[in-house]
């Protein structure tokens, strides 16, 4: 059954790289897509499975929302960590989901971010983490915000352990993460088309009261500003990553 495009409105069939033949507008991956895509096929294996947000601020409805987006989106939050190999190499891989809360920070995507980053440092492997986000999950309080410097802190790790962090951003990555974890990579990548920024277009425009440019906060706009080092599309993201890991990772510990 063909998809309509909310870009270009056309009906169309696609692939498994979701990508509209007519216009070119990336429809989002599921985790599962993503990872059969990017990992060679039986070599995730899945890290702090078992993890669930809790209400740590006693904030009314927000366990009956944690509940609703579980069942809609499959997921138990909008994070998935683990262990694989993408060409033969070792690595840690960690997918963030909008369809659970917009891909929002809260205390358990924060850990298992963190968690991903130390095991690549303790392990010599080499970490890549694909954000989709709005922000901070703003229901958690203080403790969504602390997942910022928690997450910064554990990407520091990376660099004294002189662990490579790959960062690949997709559509939209935005808020607490855009300002923490996702501007730290040792190369960033990301998809073409991809909103990547802080605040919004609009409180831009109303805080500095000027019109902003054609393309503001899409990633072709961020590369040209030096915040992106390369543009991927979907078809050569598992070459180039593979690329990447062969040419930043010590030989002791590429198979370890």
């Amino acid at each position: 059954m063909p998809d309509l495009c909310p870009h270009c409105q056309k009906e169309v069939a696609l692939d498994a790289y979701r990508i509209c033949p007519a216009c070119n507008h990336y429809f989002p991956l599921t985790i599962a897509q993503r990872l059969e895509l990017i990992v060679d096929a039986g070599s995730f294996v899945e890290m702090s499975a078992e993890m669930r947000s809790r209400n740590p601020i006693s904030l009314a409805g927000y366990e009956d929302k944690l509940k609703e987006n579980e069942k809609k989106s499959s997921l138990n939050d909008a994070v998935t960590i683990g262990s694989c190999t993408i060409e033969g190499d070792n690595a840690i891989i960690a997918i963030m989901s909008f369809a659970f809360m917009g891909g929002s920070m809260g205390s358990v995507v924060g850990e298992k971010i963190t968690q991903a980053m130390i095991e690549g440092a303790l392990r010599g492997w080499p970490v890549i983490i694909f954000t989709a986000s709005g922000g901070a999950r703003m229901q958690e309080g203080i403790f969504s915000l602390m997942q910022m410097a928690k997450t910064a802190s554990a990407a520091a790790l990376l660099e004294e352990t002189k662990t490579p962090l790959f960062l690949v951003l997709t559509n939209p990555t935005t808020g607490g993460v855009t300002a923490s974890f996702a501007m730290l990579g040792d190369v960033i990548l990301a998809e073409p088309g991809a909103i990547i920024g802080f605040a919004g277009p609009r409180v831009i425009e109303g805080t500095i009261r000027e019109k902003l440019p054609e393309g503001f906060q899409r990633s072709e706009f961020q590369q040209s500003k030096g915040f992106v080092d390369a543009l991927v599309s979907r078809d050569k993201l598992k070459q180039t990553l593979s690329f990447l890991i062969k040419t930043h990772t010590r030989k002791e510990a590429a198979h370890g």
